[in-house]
């Protein structure tokens, strides 16, 4: 064509326009490397794109001090133009993908199916699937949460960083606001180079708190995480460059989790485009994961011969175990446990919590893994890890979503034993009744509101209050006993010695939570003072929230007065546990012996006074229980701490897995009606470190201070790798001005 063109213009001026030689023409000379690049670069040059000379060590980590290590690269070939953008729709995942380079993905709601159906599903399907998530009540954002899949809050909270990515955009206009560091700086995320730098991570910082696998079978070895996942020149949301693809669904999981803890050299851990990289490497993960769990499952015979395919067994997967005392087919059950609290503490979704619970379990049911015998073998623990764990998570999608339980608790086809801690042998069994207890603490609460709502008969629910405060109370007093260990604790044993300690402290803050929803009616008629949804807290702002008789502003204080609940605070601090028993009377003035609203009231088994002291000292309980959890100490090159977390809140690393952080909310609940009760009915508001201490309100004061100073204390330190749990934390408007 160039020719033709040529050929033209000489036709057309008669003489070519071309009038130097061939010899006279200046020659362009492209420098060459002095060497060729090499094949194969280590993972340190890669990450921060500089040339590796291909020795081990390379001299660019002699000369930085840095550990050297390579991996076979799976990338190569011609570089491909950049496509035009897909929507998120329209995008089929296939296998044999090149992984090295992944689309951020969308936070639309077209995978909350994905769990269940094929990556060949039609586009219709997906619309149908969105629209039933849209009107299904567990897909809008619940328990306090923060939905980063439909709240608009976040986009507005982040707007102005980024701008569409075309030519007329200014590259500066792209860019977070830049802080004190300089703009070179990298922004790192946390993500580990081997499974064995992931099982040893997950260790670290999950396994206190989920203990989804057996112990470990090997020393703590150094946290390493990986460096150079991006720049701050670039944008946060960029996709993200996975320098190891973990080759697990249960390593991908995990990795999800990880990588919302904050990198160690993170020179700003708590910004916006730190925040937002953290999310969408972890969201990453999360998708690599559930694609990792449909391919596990997916029977070969079906995409050849499917008439063959129901004869067949379960896939055998032909995989290295990412733990060695855990089976590989158990990998997929213990990945959707991971996913579903992921679901739930950082994307605020629970009908995706409830899609990855109820899919572990269909996977451990048809592994008949409810009823494993007492052999003991070198599996027997993973597979009763994974069962109960597994029955754990069921139970605590009905809890956080307060819908009834898809499952019988008390089935006596879940003959499985309990796992066990060396360190504490009953840990796991006053773990599960403390769940038990908590579930039907909420069914409680369910059933006092229909009874309430219908005018039925309330016979039931007194008899219902009754013998759940004594179940409470037995296993209460279960978990307060010291554990005794059957054994001695040698080695990797005695990692697990924390975990049994983190797992009473969780046992009581279930109990302690489940004795709140017991008493809460009685003692507080569910007065609303959130004006968020919490949980099954009533929400402040909601038509039926308060009675018709106190719509006015200048009456509200006085009809809360009037709710029989405590007169004075040093009546309940100065009465002895044993008069804390069932009473249906009160020494309390006439005017607090019932709620004016509700005939009913006097029926209850307890007395106010004695209710709302029960969930006052089960308020306390709580917040001292959420103090005492572990905090993620990974072990460090130099001894020393890293400096992130002087830039972090307590200077101590994020707890994860929070998957009970709706018994803060129980817990502040009751402590702020209670102070609010002491405010009304003294009239004023005692003042704070005051020189009187040891009046009783004065103690009280400082106590209660102290207790709500806990809680704000353990849901900023979950925040801060649990973006959904920002709804809890709030702000000033969180609470009722009338409180």
């Amino acid at each position: 064509m160039v020719l033709e063109q040529f050929e033209h213009q000489i036709n057309h001026n008669g003489a070519s326009a071309v009038t130097q030689s061939l010899a006279s023409r200046p020659t362009v000379v492209r420098k060459k490397f002095a060497k060729p690049p090499v094949k194969v670069a280590c993972l340190a040059c890669r990450a921060s794109r500089t040339r590796c000379d291909g020795q081990d060590p390379c001299n660019n980590c002699l000369s930085k001090k840095r550990k050297c290590s390579y991996l076979p690269s799976k990338r190569g070939g011609p570089r491909q133009k950049k496509k035009p953008p897909v929507l998120a729709e329209d995008t089929v995942r296939q296998d044999g993908v090149n992984h090295q380079a992944i689309a951020p993905i969308s936070p639309d709601f077209d995978d909350c199916m994905s769990s269940q159906s094929s990556p060949l599903n039609s586009a219709n399907s997906k619309t149908a699937a969105a629209i039933f998530g849209q009107i299904d009540v567990l897909s809008a954002p619940g328990a306090g949460l923060r939905s980063l899949d439909f709240s608009s809050d976040v986009q507005s909270m982040f707007a102005g960083l980024f701008v569409p990515n075309d030519d007329s955009s200014s590259h500066a206009q792209m860019e977070p606001t830049p802080s004190s560091s300089s703009t070179s700086l990298q922004t790192v995320v946390r993500t580990y180079g081997s499974e064995h730098q992931i099982l040893n991570a997950y260790y670290d910082f999950v396994h206190d708190y989920f203990p989804i696998l057996p112990p470990r079978t090997a020393p703590p070895i150094v946290d390493y995480p990986l460096e150079g996942a991006g720049s701050f020149t670039e944008s946060p949301s960029e996709e993200p460059v996975l320098v190891y693809r973990p080759r697990s669904p249960l390593s991908l999981a995990i990795s999800a989790v990880l990588a919302l803890v904050p990198h160690p050299n993170d020179p700003e851990p708590l910004s916006p485009s730190s925040i937002i990289r953290r999310r969408t490497y972890a969201h990453t993960f999360a998708q690599l994961a559930t694609s990792s769990i449909e391919s596990d499952c997916e029977l070969h015979a079906s995409s050849t011969k499917a008439s063959e395919a129901l004869s067949n067994a379960r896939p055998l997967i032909d995989r290295e175990s990412f733990h060695p005392q855990a089976p590989v087919e158990l990998e997929s059950i213990l990945a959707l446990l991971v996913l579903a609290v992921y679901e739930y503490t950082q994307r605020g979704n629970l009908l995706k919590m409830r899609l990855r619970a109820d899919q572990a379990l269909a996977i451990a049911l048809d592994m008949s893994l409810q009823s494993l015998g007492n052999e003991y073998d070198g599996f027997a623990e993973a597979r009763r890890r994974a069962w109960w764990m597994t029955y754990y998570c069921v139970l605590q999608v009905s809890i956080v979503s307060t819908t009834p339980l898809s499952i019988i608790a008390n089935n006596p086809q879940f003959t499985t034993p309990y796992p066990r801690f060396p360190a504490d042998p009953d840990g796991w069994s006053v773990l599960m009744q403390s769940q038990q207890v908590l579930v039907s603490a909420t069914q409680y609460v369910i059933d006092l509101k229909e009874c309430i709502s219908t005018r039925a008969d309330m016979s039931y629910i007194y008899e219902r209050m009754q013998q759940l405060d004594a179940w409470a109370s037995n296993v209460l007093a279960r978990s307060n006993a010291p554990p005794q260990p059957s054994q001695p604790i040698f080695n990797g044993a005695m990692t697990e010695r924390t975990t049994a300690q983190g797992i009473r402290a969780i046992s009581r803050i279930k109990l302690s939570s489940a004795q709140i929803k017991i008493h809460r009616f009685r003692a507080f008629s569910d007065i609303p003072i959130f004006l968020k949804k919490h949980c099954d807290l009533t929400v402040a702002n909601s038509i039926n929230s308060v009675p018709k008789s106190a719509s006015k502003t200048s009456e509200r204080s006085e009809e809360i007065s009037n709710i029989g609940c405590c007169s004075k605070l040093d009546q309940f601090q100065q009465r002895s546990p044993s008069e804390y028993t069932p009473s249906s009377t009160s020494s309390l003035p006439s005017k607090y012996q019932a709620l004016p609203q509700y005939s009913f009231v006097n029926e209850f088994p307890y007395s106010c006074p004695h209710s709302a002291r029960a969930c006052l000292k089960a308020s306390l309980v709580i917040s001292q229980m959420f103090q005492n959890l572990p905090i993620p100490q990974p072990l460090t090159e130099s001894g020393t701490p890293p400096q992130v977390l002087q830039l972090l809140p307590q200077n101590q690393y994020p707890r994860t897995m929070p998957s009970f952080a709706c018994c803060l909310m129980q817990g502040s609940y009751a402590l702020l009606m209670v102070y609010h009760k002491t405010r009304v009915d003294n009239l004023v508001l005692p003042g704070l470190g005051s020189a009187q201490a040891s009046h009783p309100s004065n103690q009280f004061n400082e106590e209660f201070r102290q207790a709500l100073e806990r809680i704000i204390a353990a849901v900023t330190n979950y925040a801060v790798s649990s973006e959904a749990l920002n709804g809890m934390k709030g702000d000033r408007g969180s609470i009722s001005d009338d409180v």
